[in-house]
């Protein structure tokens, strides 16, 4: 096993996952919003990165067009659950039905491959006369990462960021001190989704190809990141959050990438996803048992 390649392709799998990883951390654990509608606006972003490419648009100008178009998925997601009363989970399975349809429209078909075409990751390598490999593709989306998690880390600093993570913990209280918590599900679902969508764009652009079904799992596969991440680094504070959150993905790709070089089967890996959230979730009910504490039952809600 050749591990300089194992650690470079999970570097990079790691950086612009963790994108998604992030995008489901702010619904998920911040806003205690079940978003479904991810598995939906991952390829939402491909898609629309790929057609403005195929169209002869601008590579970067493309991947900010799929990252906007995230935001309008979220955005939606988060009206229907907000103004229409439906519940969060329902409407994040209803986004994620829509966007399959949605997605077929915008790209024509099933797939649409941009073997031929110039995608960001060959922009940059023209720009600065190199050749595109491993090394150049991790440059490049490290510093997409650390360009949107800075911005992220100032905005969740903010007053309304502020706002927006005690909404997730105590809504009626951000009430009573007169913040609209239905704004700050609208904004953290827009930025979810923003972030899945750009994280797709990016994936699309350096395979080669966007297709309908690549978004398949990768609520389930954030979920897992977010899990190992929180389990393995016991973050606090904002900042250490969201880096928890890119080591979290490093990881859960690093024992995915590991396991498919030992010769296992691609059809295995929701196993593996299940085994390692399991092992993740056992770890602190294990040291407890240990030290004889008490433990509270299992929640069942």
């Amino acid at each position: 096993m050749d591990v300089g390649s194992l650690l470079s392709v999970s570097l990079y799998e790691g950086l612009v996952f963790g994108l998604l990883t992030i995008g489901v951390y702010l619904t998920f654990r911040v806003l205690a919003f079940p978003d479904l509608g991810v598995d939906g606006s991952f390829p939402l972003g491909g898609a629309i990165a790929a057609v403005l490419i195929v169209a002869g648009a601008n590579p970067f100008l493309a991947t900010l067009a799929a990252f906007g178009s995230g935001l309008c998925a979220g955005l939606i997601t988060g009206l229907l659950n907000t103004k229409l009363r439906i519940s969060a989970l329902l409407s994040g399975i209803l986004m994620m039905v829509a966007l399959y349809s949605v997605n077929l429209r915008i790209m024509g078909g099933g797939n649409v491959p941009l073997l031929r075409d110039v995608t960001s990751f060959d922009l940059v390598a023209q720009i600065l006369g190199v050749r595109g490999g491993m090394a150049l593709s991790i440059a490049f989306v490290l510093l997409v990462v650390a360009v949107f998690v800075t911005g992220l880390n100032w905005f969740l600093r903010t007053e309304i960021g502020l706002s927006l993570r005690a909404t997730g913990d105590n809504e009626q209280m951000v009430r009573g001190l007169g913040a609209s918590t239905d704004r700050n599900v609208l904004i953290g679902c827009a930025i979810s989704n923003g972030l899945v969508a750009l994280a797709g764009a990016l994936v699309a652009q350096n395979q080669g190809f966007s297709d309908v079904g690549m978004g398949i799992g990768m609520i389930v596969m954030g979920l897992a990141a977010v899990i190992i991440g929180e389990g393995v680094f016991r973050p606090r504070g904002i900042t250490s959050i969201l880096l928890a959150c890119l080591g979290g993905t490093f990881l859960y790709r690093l024992f995915i990438n590991i396991a498919l070089r030992l010769g296992m089967a691609p059809g295995d890996l929701k196993l593996i996803t299940a085994i390692l959230v399991v092992v993740v979730l056992a770890i602190p009910f294990i040291r407890k048992k240990i030290r004889g504490e008490w433990m509270p039952p299992a929640a069942r809600m």
